[in-house]
């Protein structure tokens, strides 16, 4: 079977050439029209809340990190509350429950 194939190919280059010409045009007009995300956001729903403030990470820590970790950790659909204290800047990264909407968690962080 395949060697009938190879031999009507070696016979027939034109006709390849064209029907090849013909699958790519048609690939391509096919990918044009397909109306699929080629690359969804498989992210957890995150709200990143940053405090900046010219002060000691161990001061930062304690008057703004801390109670903004603690009043995340009682907002509604709340998985997981993570901070950070570096010189001038605290980093508290939320991640919400999953299906939670994007703009409904960042009005809870607001």
């Amino acid at each position: 079977m395949i060697n009938r194939i190879i031999e009507w190919s070696a016979r027939n280059p034109v006709l390849v050439i064209l029907l090849t010409l013909g699958a790519v045009v048609a690939g391509w007009w096919s990918a044009q029209r397909v109306p699929l995300d080629a690359l969804p956001d498989l992210s957890e729903t995150q709200v990143i809340i940053v405090s900046r403030w010219d002060r000691s990470p161990d001061i930062l820590e304690d008057q703004v990190t801390y109670p903004i970790v603690t009043a995340m950790l009682g907002a509604p659909k709340v998985k997981d509350v993570r901070g950070i204290s570096d010189f001038g800047a605290s980093y508290v990264y939320v991640v919400f429950e999953e299906g939670t909407d994007l703009y409904w968690a960042r009005t809870r962080a607001l």
